[in-house]
């Protein structure tokens, strides 16, 4: 027979023990870190925009089809200028391999950029809680080129190509963006399906400037496709903060 009067007492300890193995941390603490790091993330998207008045790069982009990612179907070398309050430029330094994939895979894909930085345009592609529900993953980190990250769930509050669906990760210490990965909110075209996307960063004065991107989607009738983007050379023109 149970000794009841030993049960009940026993019941705090095992509730405690529990929390321990579940890793149950108190929610309002959760909640208060969940928020000041979040907080922190809209802070320095505003800081960014204020004081990168300008900047110039070197932007290598590639697609990949089926199974080789070694050797691109179509290829393509843009020199990119981005000044504050007028958006980005593009110049092709040049170009190679088929040239349906270039006009209709690459070129489109600098007009939506300059799409995306016009002004009144580019904040809604901000990584913040404007754009995105936002809240972190307690307990999920993850070391990253060197960096100890935590990971940010996101999810857009509205649905676009360039919207991403999935985990934001920032550096533990300064909360700077690091890596997002997910899958975009919307597809391209209705040929695409299902585009698995990331891209990285890397802290350049101070600011997290675009260093590699990826792009995955696999359809009935055009199979798998990969285009990756790699930045680099970047100039960067800051103003006084």
């Amino acid at each position: 027979m149970i000794d009841l009067g030993k049960w009940n007492a026993a019941r705090p300890i095992a509730s405690i023990a529990l929390a321990a193995v579940f890793c149950i941390v108190p929610a309002p603490a959760q909640e208060a870190q969940s928020t000041a790091i979040i907080a922190r993330i809209d802070a320095i998207a505003r800081e960014r925009y204020e004081h990168v008045l300008g900047f110039t790069d070197i932007e290598n982009y590639a697609i990949y089809r089926g199974n080789d990612e070694v050797h691109p179907a179509a290829s393509m070398t843009v020199k990119t200028t981005y000044k504050k309050g007028e958006g980005k430029s593009y110049a092709i330094l040049s170009e190679s391999g088929s040239g349906l994939l270039l006009r209709f895979g690459l070129h489109p894909l600098l007009d939506n950029e300059k799409a995306i930085n016009v002004p009144g345009n580019v904040e809604k592609s901000w990584f913040t809680s404007a754009n995105y529900e936002m809240k972190l993953r307690p307990g999920v980190a993850q070391r990253i080129d060197g960096r100890d990250c935590l990971a940010v769930a996101m999810s857009p509050r509205r649905k676009a190509p360039n919207m991403i669906d999935g985990t934001l990760w920032v550096d533990a210490t300064d909360n700077t963006i690091v890596e997002i990965e997910g899958v975009a909110s919307k597809d391209p075209s209705l040929f695409s399906g299902t585009t698995h996307m990331m891209r990285q960063y890397s802290n350049i004065d101070g600011y997290a400037m675009s260093k590699h991107a990826r792009a995955e989607s696999n359809s009935v009738i055009f199979g798998r496709t990969v285009v990756t983007i790699d930045y680099g050379d970047y100039h960067i023109e800051l103003g006084k903060k």
